[in-house]
């Protein structure tokens, strides 16, 4: 494909020799590390949980994993979601075991039989016909804040949830630079074309890391720069505030060799066409948002060196419905997560090594990685001793 001509994109300042220090490798494998941030980040802050569409009907749930907790979003009886700890208050049973489904009108404990309506009230309990109404009240399901926001649920375990207009909307306003850009592609209404799920041996930083910079892309993406120029010159389309990334002069589509995608989304203006963007809402979602289509990442850390992510890809309704073939559209994107997530587990396996022990270096067009180590360094506490350090540049 033949370069895009377009405005010249502004450069961030700085040198070979402007380095910044990046986390000390034991941020990404040391337990206690993972369990801080588990607590600190994943439990603390909103967490895009599961798509609203998933649950289609009345008793439709899902279990998602938030930090150390299983969590219930079920829909009731009204069309309203609520979400639960998934866990039943009689004996500490796991409530649901299976990762999605549909009940009638209770959600019944498998271990004892106390059961719940969609509304998490404690509603029967074997050999107790006569509990005390007190008792009842204050037997039900844990609730958990929920949002619903571009099509999404959301979902905060802190007990004073932080403002969710000033982190999440607020991360996707900084991006795009306009509060009202994201609306314009109407992800709500969106329908789900392919979904892939990705086990990565690799610490969840790491992917974000890779998400966020386009240093690597020239190196291991030819699909993607070469629909895409600018990515060739290493400096990621988010790096600038409102900047989405132009498409080749010969491109037709974002799809894998460049052809005809679907038509541009209704609400789309003509400065967002042909163009890509990408936004990354910590702690743990990336959205991808091209002419016809969105990516949408959630990731779920599991362990200090594995991250679980789901990836949907979302188009006007009227695509799936009419049986088209989304291969070659979904297939670009699938090609450069394979290609991502093979990079993070190979840098995963040196996290460990004692030529990272004090971490490594980010070259200028990286400096809002920087950024990124400092925001989670400033939330986490370090377990204080050499082996996990102390933040960016600890020795």
């Amino acid at each position: 494909m033949t370069p895009a001509r377009t405005t010249a994109v502004p450069r961030p300042a700085g040198s070979a020799d402007d380095l910044l220090p990046t986390l000390p490798g034991s941020w990404y494998t040391d337990s206690r590390v993972f369990a801080r941030e588990r607590e600190h980040l994943f439990e603390a802050l909103w967490i895009c949980a599961v798509r609203a569409a998933d649950l289609e009907g009345p008793g439709a749930f899902r279990t998602v994993q938030v930090g150390r907790e299983s969590v219930l979003v079920v829909r009731d009886r009204d069309g309203g979601l609520g979400a639960f700890l998934n866990v039943c208050r009689h004996r500490g049973a796991r409530l649901c075991t299976e990762e999605s489904g549909t009940v009638r009108r209770t959600l019944r404990c498998p271990y004892h039989a106390w059961s719940y309506d969609l509304e998490g009230r404690l509603v029967a309990a074997p050999h107790f016909p006569r509990m005390p109404e007190a008792v009842r009240a204050g037997r039900g399901l844990v609730p958990v804040r929920l949002r619903e926001w571009l099509g999404y649920v959301w979902l905060c375990l802190a007990d004073e949830p932080p403002s969710f207009e000033d982190t999440v909307i607020a991360a996707v306003t900084e991006r795009l630079g306009d509060p009202a850009a994201v609306e314009r592609w109407d992800i709500e209404r969106l329908a789900l074309g392919r979904r892939v799920t990705y086990d990565v041996r690799a610490n969840w930083k790491l992917l974000v890391e890779n998400f966020m910079e386009c240093y690597h892309c020239a190196v291991i993406h030819p699909e993607l720069t070469g629909l895409l120029p600018e990515f060739a010159e290493g400096y990621a389309a988010q790096y600038f505030v409102g900047h989405g990334a132009a498409f080749a002069r010969d491109a037709r589509g974002f799809t894998v060799d460049g052809g005809a995608g679907f038509g541009r989304l209704p609400g789309l203006t003509a400065e967002q066409d042909r163009r890509y963007y990408a936004v990354t809402v910590r702690p743990q979602v990336f959205v991808n948002l091209v002419p016809d289509h969105v990516i949408w990442h959630r990731m779920f850390p599991v362990d200090a060196d594995r991250t679980v992510v789901e990836c949907d890809w979302l188009y006007a309704p009227e695509v799936p419905a009419s049986g088209a073939d989304l291969e070659r559209s979904a297939d670009l994107f699938h090609r450069v997560n394979t290609q991502d997530f093979a990079a993070c587990e190979r840098t995963q396996l040196s996290m460990g090594s004692r030529a990272y022990r004090t971490g490594g270096v980010l070259v200028p067009s990286e400096h809002h990685i920087g950024d990124f180590h400092r925001w989670v360094a400033a939330r986490v506490p370090a377990p204080g001793d050499a082996d996990a350090g102390t933040g960016p540049g600890a020795s």
